[in-house]
């Protein structure tokens, strides 16, 4: 059938392909600034770091080079950069931020301790050359408050002392005296590594020794680490490893601790995961305002692949960008493949279709950190730990209204009030203990009188609340349970990966019922179970807790 000619004049082609053309200038500095670094897909945020690390944010010119570079399509590199809090991305016509960022934490411990008044203050004092930013916990929650002017943050931090750091320009940060790997291995570090690999230890005696210790991942899950090696192992090669250093969770400090104080005994239970289950490879996903370990990390694994103790797997370190929401395990397999952190719907699971497509084995940094002196001869004083009835250690990251905050190994199963007692050195000067954040903003909130509940994996759901990664935020009659709350909340809405409309959409509600002098408790809890049911990833099904908590626990704070 012949087709109805046009009346229409032919149109010209087009003497330019569609889309933005790279500028050859940008593209040349997005050249010069990557090196060496392969230009594949999941080396994407590290791009991005660089790229904003040389110019101090990233602009449409680049971001277009950087997507020749790739191979990929403008709109993907941009939808990953604007989703990550750490990336400043300048649009066409806007002006560029201030050369110098001073980031003010205002979550739970630093708002007690006058986060809002020390920034309002800093806005006040310094100059248009310096951006304050608020920002979720930044993992130095034992000096509260903190400001990191640049990369290097300033504890118990005050107007004038931030001033006279922006003024040094002293913007990096110092180096933690960590053990170096000489040091390590002169008090016996990596002789359990060794003996795995000339027989001594074989796997299945280390699987049992695992199974036997009770050691649970303690990034927050609890999944028992034994069972979980089990499971990777089974599954086809290759395998991988990722490891999760992305600490976000308001309150907790304590990875950071042991990466600081012990940096090879973390390595080392790296080395002897990937021996035991078989892997290749492992990648190190570290939190970016972590920018002292960082620098720290690269130094010693460095030391480590020059002088190996025995056949090394191939190590990668990646750096987070500022996204809570990667701490959750498939979105942090998102984020290392070069992609927006947003949670995967499951089955499948993690260990059997993860990283890059391939079993994965996931862990915190801290259950590794146990695993070389759990299998060290002497290691069967890790599961005789413990008090009532509870099995094990657990690194306390302790702060709010306590005289000595800090990270505390204590035995699992131990209450508040001994912690306090035994290790945080009692309540603050002048502060009355009302209440306690057990497991950090996700965990809830408990009163005074439940100080003596036991904290542990499986003590604290008969209350609303659980332990998570063992972040315990203290207040006291001088604080209201309800700010606090809404503070959690507030956190939860900023960093909600909008991915699902019962998160999205119901932490920017609860926020804004919960401003409200009464709270609306019927519609309050009808919220929370919306959330908690139909929330894809643990950020959601939590975001509840510190609501509901309030509403059982201090009710004349939200009632007329």
């Amino acid at each position: 059938m012949q087709q109805p000619v046009s009346s229409e004049p032919p149109r010209k082609r087009r003497k330019r392909r569609r889309g933005r053309v790279v500028d050859p200038q940008a593209q040349a500095q997005v050249q010069e600034w990557l090196g060496a670094l392969p230009r594949e897909r999941d080396q994407l945020l590290e791009a991005l770091h660089l790229l904003q690390d040389a110019q101090g944010y990233l602009s449409a010119p680049h971001l277009v080079a950087l997507a020749e570079e790739f191979r990929l399509a403008p709109a993907e590199v941009y939808e990953v950069a604007t989703f990550y809090h750490h990336f400043d991305v300048v649009k066409e016509g806007e002006p560029a931020p201030a050369p110098l960022t001073v980031r003010v934490c205002d979550s739970l411990t630093c708002s007690l301790f006058g986060a809002e008044a020390l920034a309002s203050s800093l806005e006040a004092r310094l100059g248009p050359n310096v951006r304050i930013q608020r920002v979720p916990c930044v993992g130095r929650c034992a000096r509260a408050p903190v400001a990191v002017v640049g990369k290097n943050p300033v504890e118990q931090a005050t107007p004038e002392g931030v001033a006279a750091v922006v003024q040094s320009g002293q913007v990096t940060p110092v180096l933690p005296e960590a053990p170096t790997l000489e040091q390590y291995q002169a008090s016996g570090g990596y002789q359990v590594y060794r003996d795995c690999l000339s027989g001594a230890r074989s796997v299945e005696s280390v699987l049992e020794a695992l199974e036997a210790s009770g050691l649970r991942g303690l990034g927050g899950a609890g999944f028992p680490t034994g069972r979980k090696w089990r499971i990777v192992r089974d599954q086809p090669g290759p395998r991988l490893l990722a490891v999760n250093i992305d600490e976000g969770e308001p309150g907790t400090f304590k990875d950071r601790y042991c990466l600081e104080t012990q940096p090879h005994q973390f390595l080392e239970g790296v080395l002897i995961a990937c021996w035991a289950v078989g892997i290749d490879a492992a990648y190190l996903y570290l939190r970016d305002e972590y920018a002292a370990c960082h620098t720290l990390l690269q130094r010693e694994l460095r030391a480590l692949e020059a002088h190996p103790p025995g056949p090394l797997p191939k190590l990668h370190l990646r750096r987070g960008a500022g996204a809570y929401v990667c701490g959750e395990e498939s979105a942090l397999i998102e984020s290392l493949e070069g992609k927006r952190g947003l949670p995967r719907q499951r089955p499948p699971y993690v260990a059997e279709v993860g990283l890059f497509g391939r079993p994965t084995l996931e862990h915190n940094l801290e259950t590794l950190h146990w695993v070389p002196p759990l299998l060290a001869p002497d290691g069967s004083a890790f599961p005789q730990a413990g008090r009532h009835g509870r099995q094990g250690l657990r690194a306390f990251s302790l702060s709010g209204r306590v005289a000595r905050p800090g990270v505390y190994l204590a035995p699992a199963g131990i209450t508040l009030q001994e912690l306090l007692d035994e290790y945080g050195g009692g309540m603050a000067p002048g502060h009355e203990l009302y209440g306690y954040f057990p497991g950090g903003a996700s965990g809830g909130l408990l009163p005074a009188s439940l100080a003596q509940v036991p904290l542990d994996f499986g003590t604290l759901q008969a209350h609303g609340c659980f332990i998570g990664s063992a972040a315990v935020v203290v207040f006291s009659r001088q604080d209201r349970a309800r700010d606090l709350a809404l503070n959690a909340l507030r956190f939860f809405h900023h960093e909600s990966c909008g991915q699902c409309t019962p998160c999205r959409v119901g932490t920017s509600k609860a926020v804004a019922l919960m401003q409200a002098p009464t709270w609306d408790r019927p519609l309050l809890e009808e919220l929370a179970q919306v959330m908690e049911d139909a929330s894809i990833c643990g950020l959601g099904q939590a975001a509840p807790n510190p609501i509901r908590c309030v509403l059982k626990y201090f009710p004349e704070e939200v009632q007329s």
